[in-house]
Order: structure tokens, then C-alpha cells, then sequence
């Protein structure tokens, strides 16, 4: 079917096509409440010292833009992201929240009510430690933010919260449309947005020496996108056999299908745990460079200049990206339970004695086909190191990140449509 056939037909649903006009209506109001800042923040010196840090750059592409604004919803939904990332972990160490999660929809709901509820206090945290973070730097290049009094600290922080709990209700309400994750969307519309701008200083500080250098650049981000998308949807798929079962005069089962094992697993996840660690160094450093103690001063400046150096960064953020993808592919991936499942409903892989040989087949399998996505999320991820130090063009640079993100929420909104689409012509039949 063409695309504008295709079009035409998800316009023509009244109902698809009321959903995905509330969707852009939430992502709208998302924007408009990225660009009303508040007040005390002198925004032209923000914008300066974010150009100059890009450790702070990776925060604000999570908070969709806000936080280099300093607006109301600065935080994203940095805070939301990590609260889920917690008690993912706590899953494997919590029996009673592993239980949890093995009741199907109704556990998933009471995590769901724990993330909410653990996203405030992280939200406060966050809050706390991006102003005191700012107020730290202000020395660095002029003054960010003024004085605070304890009342502006409260206000500040409660608002801060409050935008973020705010993105959260609104991602989880354009979830419930079934158009598309609300919270990727959420990251989606913000890194959308902040294309134009950074087209224009590209253009403003063009050359026609430069010419060359753009013209393979967007070649290369091509051939990235299309990478992307051939990993995303790369699958290995295991053949599973089901075993004949006679029942009477009925004969049952015999069927031959296959289990999925994608190569990218773990999707953007370990590239969102290594930022955090990345990040940590340099944002504790932050704390201490007015602190009253030389060493400790100086302790912190080593640490900063160490985690700018362009190798040394790049270096650790390839190997963290590698290993968290490993890791995080354990965490959700369990040849045990498959093999077990498979067992207790007569299905085997041929050649593969069911049980314990099963489980140990699909662990190798899944570890050989994991390096292919190790190395790919790792490449992605140091991308916009190795664009700027060929190209030497620090106002057009790909986020490899950003790009991976846009690609996944495009596949997963496209695909959530068809699957409407074809629900609807079956109860049409």
C-alpha cells in the first residue's frame, strides 16, 4: 500500500484520527510550557554555559530543551526515567516486587503507582541539584541565576517538580491513546523541536569550505538512519517445533513456528544508563569548585577537565554503553523461563533436548547476537565525538542518541498504527 493511500486511510478514521490530533495537542502543550522560564534565570548566560558543557548537553536532551531554557517542566522526564530504571533493578534484588511483576496487568499497575510515586523525590533531588549546580557556575562566565532566599528555593523546587510530575501525567495520557509511548514521544518532540535551531547556526556560520564537508555529512546521517532502523528490526529467529499430542480422535499441536530474539534487545536503555554514570564524576565536581579546601577545589577542576578531554570521554562512554547493553539484556532476558515455558507446552527446538540444553542454546545464541548490538549502541553513542573531530563542525553535529531515539519512537508509533489499522478491518470482516 502507498504511503499517501495509507494516510488516507488512517485520516479517514474518525477515531485514529482523534487520537493523533489529542497526541499533538499534548506534545503542543509540552512546547509551549518548555519556553516559559522561571524567573531569576538570566537565560542568554544559561544558553552559554550549556553550549560549553557537554555533559550538561546530554541532560537537556532528556529534558526535551527545558532545562536549557531553565522552564517550568526543566527537568523532562529525567526524574520519571530514572524512578523506572530503579525499580527495574530492584525487580531482580525485591522478591515481592519480582512477584509482582509475573501477575500480569494488575501487578504492572502497582509498579506503574510505585514509579509515580518514587518520581517525586527523585524530581526533588533533581531539582535541588541542577540549581545548586548553576548557582555553583555562575562565576564561570557571568551570573545564571541570583540570590535565593529560602522561599525562592522551596518555590523553585516545588515548581520544578511540579512540571515534571505534570509530563509524566501527560506522557501516561498520550499512552493510553495506543498512537505511541507518551514518555519517548515527550523526548521525541523536544529533540525535534531544536532541529531548526541548530540548522540555523549551522547556516550562520557557513563557509564554502565547509560545503564539502556538510554534503558528507548528511550522506553519513543517512546511512545512520538506515542502520538504525535495519538494527532495531533485526531478529534471530529460533525454529520451535511443538509435539503432536493425541486426544481421543483428535491429534493437537504439530505446529512449527519460531521464537524472536532481536539483536538490539535493551533498545536506548544502556546508552540512558551510561549517561548517568558519565554524568555523575563531573556533576559531583560541579559541587566542590567554590569549595573553601584547595585540594578539594582542585580535585574537583582535574575531575571536570578530565571527563572534557574529547578521548578520554569517549573511551568511557564506549566501553559503559557496551557493558550496560550486556547487562541490561540479562536483566530482561530469561533463557530459563523460555526454556521452562517451552517444556510445559510440548515445544522444543529441534536438534535441542528440552530443559536445561535449551535454556544454555538460547543464552549462546543471545550473547553472539548481542555483540552486534553492543558495538552498534556503542558506535551511536559516540557518533557526535567522532563527527567533530573529522568535520570540525561544532554547530552540526548528529546525536547518534538523539537520532537512535527519533528512529525507535517512529518504528514504535508506526507500528502501534498498523495494529489498529488491521484490529479495525478485522472487526470490519
Amino acid at each position: 500500500m502507498a504511503i499517501t493511500d495509507r494516510l488516507h486511510q488512517i485520516w479517514s478514521d474518525k477515531e485514529l484520527r482523534m487520537k493523533i490530533l489529542f497526541v499533538l495537542g499534548m506534545l503542543t502543550v509540552f512546547r509551549v510550557a518548555a519556553h516559559i522560564p522561571i524567573p531569576g534565570v538570566d537565560i542568554g548566560v544559561l544558553r552559554q554555559f550549556f553550549a560549553s558543557n557537554q555533559v550538561l548537553g546530554l541532560l537537556n536532551l532528556f529534558s526535551g530543551g527545558g532545562l536549557e531554557n531553565f522552564s517550568i517542566v526543566a527537568l523532562g522526564v529525567g526524574p520519571y526515567i530514572t524512578a523506572s530504571i530503579i525499580l527495574q533493578l530492584l525487580q531482580m534484588v525485591v522478591p515481592s516486587l519480582e512477584e509482582l511483576s509475573k501477575e500480569g496487568e494488575s501487578g504492572n499497575r502497582k509498579i506503574n503507582q510505585y514509579t509515580r510515586m518514587l518520581t517525586i523525590p527523585m524530581a526533588i533531588l533533581q531539582s535541588y541539584g541542577v540549581i545548586t549546580i548553576l548557582r555553583q557556575s555562575s562565576s564561570l562566565g557571568g551570573q545564571i541565576v541570583g540570590s535565593f532566599t529560602l522561599f525562592t528555593w522551596v518555590l523553585t523546587i516545588l515548581t520544578l517538580t511540579a512540571g515534571t510530575v505534570f509530563l509524566m501525567w501527560v506522557g501516561e495520557l498520550i499512552s493510553e491513546k495506543k498512537v505511541g509511548n507518551g514518555i519517548s514521544l515527550l523526548i521525541f518532540a523536544g529533540i525535534i523541536a531544536g532541529l531548526p535551531q541548530i540548522v540555523q547556526r549551522t547556516f550562520a556560520v557557513y563557509t564554502s569550505t565547509q560545503f564539502l564537508s556538510i554534503i558528507i555529512f548528511i550522506v553519513i546521517a543517512i546511512v545512520t538512519v538506515a542502520g538504525i532502523v535495519f538494527i532495531t528490526e533485526a531478529q534471530r529467529n529460533i525454529p520451535i517445533t511443538y509435539a503432536k499430542q493425541i486426544r481421543g480422535i483428535r491429534t493437537l499441536g504439530g505446529a512449527v513456528t519460531h521464537l524472536p530474539m532481536r539483536v538490539n534487545q535493551a533498545g536506548v536503555i544502556p546508552i540512558i544508563f551510561a549517561i548517568s554514570i558519565v554524568l555523575f564524576p563531573s556533576l559531583l565536581a560541579q559541587f566542590f569548585l567554590r569549595a573553601d579546601a584547595l585540594w578539594l577545589r582542585n580535585a574537583a577542576e582535574a575531575i571536570i577537565r578530565i571527563f572534557q578531554n574529547q578521548l578520554f570521554y569517549g573511551i568511557i562512554y564506549f566501553v559503559l554503553v557496551f557493558g550496560f547493553t550486556y547487562f541490561y539484556t540479562a536483566v530482561v532476558f530469561h533463557p530459563d523461563k523460555i526454556a521452562e515455558n517451552l517444556q510445559k507446552q510440548g515445544g522444543f527446538v529441534p536438534g535441542i533436548r528440552p530443559g536445561r540444553e535449551t535454556a544454555v542454546y538460547l543464552n549462546n545464541v543471545s550473547n553472539r547476537i548481542m555483540l552486534a548490538g553492543a558495538l552498534f549502541l556503542s558506535i551511536i553513542a559516540i557518533l557526535p565525538i567522532i563527527m567533530q573531530s573529522v568535520f570540525n563542525l561544532s554547530t552540526l553535529v548528529i546525536g547518534g542518541t538523539s537520532i537512535l531515539i527519533v528512529v525507535s519512537v517512529v518504528i514504535e508509533t508506526v507500528q502501534q498504527i498498523n495494529a489498529q489499522l488491521v484490529m479495525r478491518d478485522y472487526e470490519s470482516i
